[in-house]
């Protein structure tokens, strides 16, 4: 008896200046998916490559048939950019994505699609558990960003920078990458599903065999100015007002009750309140809340703005594969009484 065949997969590759790794990537993304039992295809995306990477993509291209597609970007974006472009050209129902530096291993991606499925999951992510890297400058740094980022948005997963991922297609298609937020998709794919349909697997970590890491320490300090942004949009992208409304409201209790006890110390017991520090403190606080809370009004303005021209939803519906499609006769039909007729019962 046949297996029953799986969804379409798109494997996405984002690439710059990996010309060394161009022809072993390829060869080992059809050596994984050889025995995967649907439709597949392969979108390397290369983010302005200057060593010739586009070119010795597109002569594997040739080579392989159209199932390869080479995405070619005007000029270094980034790797979160060029990610989402490969998913923006994705058709695939699952979309997998990993590095091109043969670090990933592609072989992972149909254990990890079986596992997606039989968990009911919308995003699976790899953890790299035995993970071949330096330990001081990608490991521990790794290590403290992964708890800090699963303290703070609440998705706790135990490797964020693992980029073999697998998604349904219907899923990340809803989220949107900016600047280097790859690092925290589980965070914005929590955004539109729960943490519950985010699922981890431990996958094959190889150490760099050719070209250069393009990372380094200073990415742990990009990444904290990132987790900021992380945290406003999960919880005040739709409510901004709250967020500095609060601060606001604070800096003006402080100020108030600051104010109050210098009104008393000056009309009541008659002192000099002109030269106090306190007096400038309150005055600040006061002046510093009406600024919070302004801002805050003109944040709730914008985000109206926003969700209204863009037409994006505040919510998103989690729609089952096996619900029934509704048509005009889904529909419950009112009865009349008449005691020569059954009733009729029928319910959508």
């Amino acid at each position: 008896m046949s297996q029953s065949p799986q969804p379409s997969l798109s494997v996405v590759i984002p690439m710059y200046n990996e010309i060394e790794n161009v022809t072993a990537m390829v060869a080992r993304v059809h050596e994984g998916l050889a025995d995967y039992r649907g439709s597949w295809e392969l979108l390397v995306v290369d983010d302005g490559s200057s060593d010739g990477t586009p070119q010795a993509l597109q002569r594997e291209a040739e080579q392989y048939g159209r199932h390869v597609r080479v995405v070619e970007l005007r000029r270094n974006f980034g790797q979160t950019a060029a990610m989402q472009a490969g998913i923006d050209e994705a058709r695939g129902e699952l979309i997998a994505t990993l590095d091109g530096d043969l670090q990933n291993d592609p072989a992972d991606i149909p254990r990890m699609v079986d596992h997606l499925l039989e968990k009911d999951l919308d995003l699976l992510t790899g953890w790299r558990k035995n993970r071949q890297d330096d330990l001081l400058l990608r490991k521990i740094p790794s290590r403290i960003a992964n708890r800090l980022i699963g303290k703070i948005t609440g998705v706790r997963i135990n490797d964020y920078g693992c980029s073999l991922k697998i998604y349904r297609a219907s899923v990340i298609k809803q989220v949107r990458l900016y600047g280097e937020m790859h690092r925290f998709i589980p965070a914005w794919v929590a955004a539109v599903v729960p943490p519950s349909r985010i699922g981890e697997i431990v996958v094959t970590h190889n150490p760099r065999v050719a070209g250069e890491s393009k990372y380094g320490i200073s990415r742990t300090f990009r990444v904290i100015l990132d987790l900021l942004s992380v945290y406003f949009f999960m919880r005040y992208r739709a409510r901004p007002g709250h967020f500095f409304g609060s601060i606001g409201l604070a800096l003006g209790s402080v100020g108030g009750l600051l104010m109050v006890y210098l009104g008393f110390v000056k009309f009541i017991l008659g002192e000099d309140i002109g030269t106090r520090p306190l007096f400038l403190i309150a005055v600040v606080c006061v002046i510093a809340a009406l600024q919070f809370l302004t801002t805050g009004v003109l944040s709730e303005l914008i985000s109206r703005t926003y969700f209204e021209s863009s037409k994006r939803q505040q919510y998103a519906i989690y729609r089952r594969e096996d619900e029934p499609q509704l048509d005009d006769d889904a529909w419950s039909t009112p009865t009349t009484p008449d005691s020569g007729d059954d009733k009729d019962t029928s319910h959508a």
